[in-house]
């Protein structure tokens, strides 16, 4: 009988090891081809894909995690995209990814997938949706940092806003450039873990040496 359990035990985490390898491969696979996206095509099958992964999984944030980020990447790969329909679909794949963790830094991660869906809602008309959209998603990145103020995509985030906000209205290079060097300074110090989100330390040294 102990020597049936034993086998069993074996059998068990063999077969646990080898889906996690097919899981592994399969993120890095599309991590790869993300890198290389340029369409909003190309971003919906990587969503899909990423999804496809998520399903199969069951208790996986980041494939939801990452079809949304796809989404979001290819709403501004093209103007014609509807933000509205898009951001709906972004929400719902960061609702399916924060049900999956308990952690504070995952969670910080999906706040700025919230963050670029209301930004994605503001911009659909930025005058009259600004104190509704805009507001929402600065609430959304001061929440991920009260969760963790170490996370470099909330500050990055954050200098966008204020670069892209006109100064009268307290936005522009001078204020935004502290923002991007505290993202800068971050993104340098992070311990980078496999599948986990990294993006934007390129694009946030390029925005600061626009403040200089």
């Amino acid at each position: 009988m102990k020597k049936l359990v034993f086998i069993l035990t074996i059998f068990i985490a063999v077969a646990a090891n080898a889906q996690t390898d097919k899981y592994v491969a399969a993120m890095q696979a599309n991590l790869q081809k993300f890198g290389t996206a340029k369409t909003i095509n190309d971003y919906e099958a990587l969503a899909a894909a990423f999804i496809r992964i998520g399903d199969a999984e069951k208790n996986q944030w980041l494939p939801y995690y990452w079809a949304a980020l796809s989404l979001s990447t290819g709403t501004w790969a093209d103007e014609k995209v509807d933000k509205e329909a898009m951001a709906a679909r972004i929400i719902a794949l960061a609702d399916k990814a924060d049900a999956l963790t308990t952690d504070n830094a995952d969670k910080s991660e999906i706040l700025v997938l919230r963050n670029m869906a209301a930004t994605q809602q503001m911009m659909v008309d930025p005058q009259a949706r600004y104190m509704s959209y805009g507001q929402q998603a600065a609430g959304y990145l001061q929440k991920g940092m009260s969760l963790n103020a170490n996370n470099p995509r909330l500050y990055y985030m954050q200098g966008m806003s204020v670069f892209n906000t006109p100064e009268q209205f307290g936005g522009g290079k001078a204020k935004a450039k502290p923002v991007f060097e505290k993202a800068v300074a971050l993104y340098k110090a992070e311990q980078v873990k496999p599948l986990y989100p990294h993006w934007g330390d390129k694009e946030a040294e390029n925005m600061l040496a626009q403040c200089q």
